[in-house]
């Protein structure tokens, strides 16, 4: 409390405002758990940070702990890396409303039994596949591309993935592949919606890259709160 009340007067002394403000934080583990299932509804929160109370945050270095709330859904196979009978990577898609297959990401590699399972299933495309000509970035802003084989985009894969998504629905990490929907056709993977991406709005915290207060943030969340140790990340 005692340093919750330091960085008050820090923010005062200041007149810091906009981009900064005071994340919310708890050592509440219930709270902290509807923070992870509610908050990140809104665009730009991915999750919650972790940390010890007496742990300062030091750039470069690896201890806070982000827990993001990830969903499971479904996607449609559209490309692979590796080899047909064995791939390494799936690249994943999904029809908008006037039935193109838009890639929305790939996943993170393969297990050995679940890349046997794909490649048991997975066959080549012909031509005319909707991303012939197309080259994919080998990690997020990258400008490296990947070695693709495109398949037919009729297999539908079970993913998990995080809530950070760019262009309105473009998976910003790698999503985990868990399992072939051969129960589900592709006409039932939910549509690719292209929506308007707002600026990133979150509290400051030393993960975001841009914050600011958004009038539909929880009125809770730009105000402190007792305690130390989650708070909401980006």
């Amino acid at each position: 409390m005692f340093l919750l009340l330091r960085l008050e007067a820090l923010f005062a002394g200041h007149r810091l405002a906009t981009p900064w403000t005071v994340c919310p934080m708890t050592t509440d583990l219930i709270k902290a758990q509807q923070w992870l299932e509610s908050w990140t509804d809104i665009s730009g929160v991915e999750g919650i940070v972790v940390k010890a109370m007496n742990q300062p945050y030091r750039p470069g270095h690896r201890g806070w702990y982000k827990l993001r709330r990830r969903n499971t859904t479904e996607a449609i196979i559209g490309a692979i890396t590796g080899i047909l009978i064995r791939p390494q990577l799936l690249l994943l898609g999904r029809r908008d409303t006037e039935g193109h297959l838009r890639p929305i990401g790939r996943t993170a590699p393969l297990r050995a039994e679940m890349a046997r399972l794909v490649g048991g299933n997975v066959t080549a495309a012909d031509t005319g596949h909707p991303w012939e000509g197309r080259r994919f970035a080998s990690a997020w802003g990258s400008r490296d591309t990947l070695d693709v084989t495109l398949v037919h985009p009729e297999l539908v894969a079970e993913i998990s993935a995080d809530t950070a998504l760019d262009r309105g629905g473009v998976f910003r990490h790698p999503v985990r592949f868990k399992r072939l929907r051969l129960d589900v056709t592709v006409e039932e993977v939910p549509l690719f919606k292209v929506q308007p991406v707002e600026a990133r709005a979150c509290p400051a915290c030393p993960c975001s890259s841009v914050s600011r207060p958004d009038p539909r943030w929880p009125a809770a969340a730009q105000t402190p709160l007792s305690g130390v140790g989650t708070c909401i990340v980006c």
